[in-house]
């Protein structure tokens, strides 16, 4: 997939969530849906609603949510949400864009399912962790060498994990095709910063992107968080 131009693309852009047999942060995989916002599915769905300038600008996008076992097994989201996943490890066609969150803090990612994020991450263009999803990279071998974040108050945690990376306390952070965030309310600050960037960014005068983003009350806020100071005792060691 390395000549794929995810910017101006000319086939179907598939989008996965992967799924660890654990139970997944909600919010961690929510910025998911913004890239729904943008894509022809749902401007077809909402025509009263995208301006007329808009309604060609849609992406062909098709998403996936992917486990181990896919649909033979249901997977669980916090917040009590179940939910059965479109993709097994096996059957899963490449992705573009992959998007993982956290588990439970105490599972340890399988073998199994570090060989698939392996296998996703080298054929992807944007490989994205929310929150504690980080460790699940740290597992897989994906950030030796790169700058990366995580959530302030596990960085003694991620620095031991994984020294051999380059750890900044900031919002988000992207480094190649790896874009990594802080805690799970940052991933919809990342997930805006990537849409920008990548279609976007080249646009002269209002495009889908922003609108859609401006539409939904989106998220700007300060990437070094000079906006939203530590509690007492839980500064970065």
């Amino acid at each position: 997939m390395s000549d794929f131009d995810l910017s101006n693309p000319t086939r179907t852009i598939h989008v996965g969530v992967v799924l660890c047999n654990s139970v997944t942060e909600a919010l961690d995989v929510v910025p998911v849906d913004l890239l729904h916002g943008i894509s022809t599915n749902f401007i077809k769905d909402m025509p009263s609603l995208i301006p007329e300038p808009f309604k060609n600008k849609g992406l062909p996008i098709e998403f996936h949510w992917v486990s181990e076992n896919g649909s033979k097994e249901t997977r669980k989201l916090t917040s009590g949400v179940t939910l059965t996943p479109t993709d097994s490890f096996a059957d899963c066609p490449p992705l573009d864009i992959v998007l993982i969150g956290a588990h439970h803090i105490d599972y340890v990612t399988t073998d199994a399912e570090c060989a698939f994020i392996r296998k996703a991450y080298s054929t992807c263009s944007a490989f994205m962790t929310v929150c504690g999803g980080i460790l699940i990279a740290v597992e897989a071998g994906l950030v030796s060498g790169k700058t990366v974040t995580g959530p302030r108050f596990m960085f003694p945690q991620l620095r031991a994990a994984a020294p051999d990376a380059t750890w900044i306390e900031k919002r988000y952070v992207q480094d190649g095709k790896l874009w990594t965030s802080g805690a799970l309310h940052n991933g919809l600050d990342m997930m805006a910063a990537f849409m920008r960037q990548t279609w976007g960014a080249e646009v002269q005068g209002p495009n889908l992107v922003e609108w859609g983003l401006v539409l939904g009350s989106g998220l700007n806020r300060d990437i070094d968080y000079k906006d939203e100071p530590l509690l007492a005792g839980m500064q970065v060691a």
